[in-house]
């Protein structure tokens, strides 16, 4: 009976404690700041949907297609089940711990503070080099329009004017990837519809020697016409299509109402695969050999030349500048988010902790328009032709990034079971046989990247950057930045049943 009742008392005391997280949350009180929660379920959808789409899709999608053929189509579905999972376990801690540090702070917290401190530099330094990388696709992109302006202008003013945006408010930055996702759902939806059309009435497709068809899929050497390494290569691609989904646990410490939020949008991957890759590059195969893609210029411009739009160039053009505007955004966002968890957590300078009387962790924002600002030297320098170099280790990056976020998902499963904590509202599926596949298949990633000579240099990066991590978290973390983080558990409990006498 004693025990029955220091029971019940010790449940008392969390939906207490609970009760006071929440509350504590709806003024936006997080790691001792002020974040304002003005994520809705419209902003934070939206988000979700728009992730899929940037670079990876219309640039680095003709890179896979190149390595795999209609291979591509299964390297796509398989990623994005391993994808999903991961943001299945994210969802499970981002609905348990919604806090801005988000996969920093779960790694921090289950899995130690070194866990935690080199997740959150690292998935900073990805988005580092992908908003690099995207400022200067910006500037290419705004070159076809403008040719006689140099790049090193656009990229400053894409710069200054995304990073004043991100410093009113996190509404603003709701509102500005509702709007840029929008377009880029609505170009894409065009497309499949545009490619259906030329395949259902047989329009002639402009620069193709074929008819398009179905058959394209096969005629042209078969499904996998580089072979079984011609699929494990495309991965590289694949899993960097995909990198910068995880900001979506990143939205936990803002949204309105992450319990409700955060599944909704998770949820949505597998449709997002299927749409906007399997869909999408299914149909593209269909109209041109896939061994044409990316030969004779951009193929989303084909499709709607082919349908007799003069304009398609022009559209595509600010079709893809919206990508790329919106990854630039996600990118300040995230990292930012990160560093200011980080910062609480004793694991980046106090600085990055400061809040703006509009809720936004100001030098965050500072810093990372900074880290773009490099851009502007490297555009003169970096030729067009290293993109895969670029995307191969933002995709280390990811993947490590992803490795932790499953890694944390586990050791908090064990302790749930351990402690006889409340379950899970929002479970990760097929528990644990998934996660353990989906970690495996990472691991088999990354081996990728080693096997092939134009993805290796990611290892040797990768390598490097983690060795300075490590002794970086030696040398200079100190106090409680060498402590798990303490993270309030809002999971509800469940209601207790008076027993009948």
């Amino acid at each position: 009976m004693q025990q029955a009742a220091a029971t019940q008392d010790t449940a008392s005391h969390d939906v207490s404690q609970t009760g006071n997280a929440r509350e504590g949350a709806a003024v936006g009180r997080v790691l001792g700041g002020a974040l304002n929660r003005e994520l809705n379920v419209r902003h934070i959808r939206f988000m979700a949907l728009g992730s899929a789409i940037g670079t990876g899709l219309f640039y680095g999608s003709a890179s896979a297609i190149q390595k795999a053929g209609p291979a591509v189509l299964l390297a796509y579905i398989i990623g994005g089940a391993a994808v999903f999972m991961v943001m299945r376990a994210l969802g499970e801690m981002a609905v348990r711990h919604p806090v801005s540090g988000s996969f920093g702070q779960y790694a921090s917290r289950y899995l130690g503070p070194l866990a935690g401190f080199v997740t959150g530099w690292t998935y900073v330094f990805e988005m580092a080099i992908v908003a690099i990388a995207d400022v200067t696709a910006f500037s290419i992109y705004m070159g076809f329009w403008f040719p006689q302006v140099d790049r090193w202008i656009w990229i400053l003013a894409i710069i200054c004017f995304l990073a004043a945006l991100n410093l009113l408010s996190v509404k603003v930055f709701g509102e500005l990837e509702f709007w840029f996702s929008l377009i880029k759902v609505s170009a894409i939806i065009a497309m499949i519809a545009g490619g259906a059309a030329i395949i259902a009435f047989g329009f002639q497709t402009g620069g193709s020697t074929v008819a398009p068809g179905l058959g394209n899929l096969v005629e042209h050497g078969g499904l996998f016409p580089n072979g079984f390494g011609g699929l494990l290569a495309s991965f590289a691609v694949v899993m960097f299509a995909f990198g910068g989904i995880e900001t979506l646990g990143i939205t936990a410490g803002e949204a309105a109402d992450p319990k409700k939020v955060i599944p909704k949008a998770v949820n949505t991957v597998p449709v997002r695969v299927l749409l906007f890759y399997v869909l999408t590059l299914g149909i593209l195969m269909s109209l041109f050999p896939w061994n044409e893609i990316g030969t004779n210029g951009s193929p989303f411009v084909q499709i709607f030349s082919s349908l007799g739009i003069p304009a398609a160039p022009h559209i595509l053009n600010a079709v893809v500048i919206t990508a790329a505007l919106s990854a630039i955004n996600s990118d300040i966002f995230g990292a930012g988010r990160i560093l200011f968890g980080l910062s609480g957590q004793g694991h980046a300078p106090s600085v990055f902790g400061k809040v703006s009387r509009h809720g936004v962790p100001w030098m965050t924002v500072v810093m990372m328009a900074g880290i773009l600002l490099v851009g502007v030297v490297l555009n003169a320098v970096i030729p067009e032709d290293v993109f895969i170099v670029i995307a191969s280790i933002a995709t280390f990056a990811t993947v490590w990034v992803w490795v932790m976020i499953l890694a944390s998902h586990v050791a908090m499963k064990r302790e749930i079971a351990r402690k006889g904590l409340p379950a899970s509202e929002f479970p990760s599926p097929w528990w644990p046989a998934a996660s353990v596949v989906t970690i495996a298949f990472m691991a088999l990633v990354i081996g990728v990247l080693g096997a092939f000579e134009d993805t290796r240099v990611a290892l040797y990066v990768g390598a490097v950057w983690l060795g300075l991590l490590v002794l970086a978290y030696r040398l200079w973390v100190k106090g409680n930045g060498r402590r798990r983080a303490d993270l309030v558990d809002e999971t509800s409990p469940l209601p207790v049943v008076p027993s009948a006498r």
